[in-house]
């Protein structure tokens, strides 16, 4: 049987966690993909290919036979089942978020334009941030069917809201249920009413005030990990990733919240055909990419936060193109 090809474009903290997952996980073949130094005095340096060699030598230790290949050329993603894209630059003090939007599509779309040209069958994850925004650049430019572009955001999301909602209960996070809808980060949309403890309701065992607090350190998670250590997470975006990236390649049908592309759904864009966007929603992940949206009726409280959510994510594709007309 042969083993899925699965690329990371960026080598990086993130990259280089998604691409010891996948081997450790023995979900598929993996390249590693990145750019030289662009440092005159490291100009001899192979980055990917020495984190390639260093990820390849764990696996008489972990017991996975994957191939790992590190890269400066796309050529050697050629024929990818799953391109997980990274590759971007973190916002920096005094970096507006226009600018962030500036760079990083430049970079996803030039990105894009090798995983159409390598991959034309491939499901494109998006991790590069700002997310949303990111997402629809790799949709534009590779021209893919919507079902095969996502982007990880939901997936990270959710397992921070989790996770804080365990410790304060004393519980696994194995027996907490939970969804979070929206843009990535401080747009996410709180769903407290649908949460529960291996089946009771979260509303039954802790008060609104600590629940909220929960939502609030979910949105805030990130920058929380920045301040701490100065520079953004990547162990949990990298399993969050690796959870899709798994739900794809084994066909397994996971409901997963991650940046689907909606029209009707959620009163995104209605009646707007070809012209949606990609938001936080739950999705059934399976061999196809995304295969279904779950729709559900919300709230008046969880709609309004829904469709202040979705015209920042608009908000950001607007800027994306301002600045790229041909991806209008």
């Amino acid at each position: 049987m042969r083993r899925a090809k699965i690329s990371v474009i960026g080598a990086g903290n993130i990259g280089g966690e998604c691409a010891r997952s996948i081997a450790m996980k023995e979900l598929g073949d993996v390249v590693l993909v990145d750019i030289p130094y662009q440092d005159d005095a490291r100009k001899n340096l192979h980055m990917p290919k020495g984190k390639a060699l260093d990820l390849a030598c764990c696996g008489p230790v972990e017991k996975f036979d994957a191939k790992i290949t590190g890269t400066f050329d796309y050529a050697d993603t050629a024929g990818s089942d799953v391109v997980v894209i990274t590759a971007g630059l973190p916002r920096k003090p005094g970096m507006s978020r226009d600018d962030l939007v500036k760079v990083n599509s430049g970079i996803v779309k030039s990105v894009s334009e090798n995983v159409k040209k390598y991959s034309p069958d491939a499901t494109v994850i998006v991790v590069s941030n700002p997310l949303d925004a990111m997402v629809y650049v790799a949709w534009k430019v590779t021209g893919f069917p919507a079902h095969r572009v996502m982007g990880q955001a939901g997936a990270l999301d959710v397992a921070r809201y989790k996770t804080f909602l365990a410790w304060e209960l004393g519980v696994s996070v194995e027996d907490i249920q939970g969804l979070l809808l929206g843009g990535h980060g401080d747009d996410m949309v709180p769903l407290p009413a649908r949460t529960s403890v291996n089946g009771i309701p979260i509303t039954e065992l802790l008060p609104a005030e600590k629940i909220n607090a929960c939502v609030e350190r979910a949105k805030a998670g990130g920058g929380e990990v920045v301040k701490l250590m100065g520079t953004s997470a990547w162990y949990a975006p990298s399993a969050g990733t690796v959870e899709m990236v798994e739900a794809i390649v084994r066909d397994k049908k996971r409901v997963i919240a991650c940046a689907g592309y909606c029209e009707d759904e959620f009163g995104v864009a209605p009646g707007q055909k070809g012209k949606g966007y990609f938001v936080g929603v739950p999705c059934v992940l399976g061999a196809k990419g995304v295969e279904k949206i779950i729709t559900f009726k919300m709230d008046a409280t969880e709609q309004k936060f829904m469709e202040e959510s979705i015209s920042h994510v608009k908000e950001l594709v607007a800027v994306v193109k301002q600045l790229n007309p041909e991806l209008a």
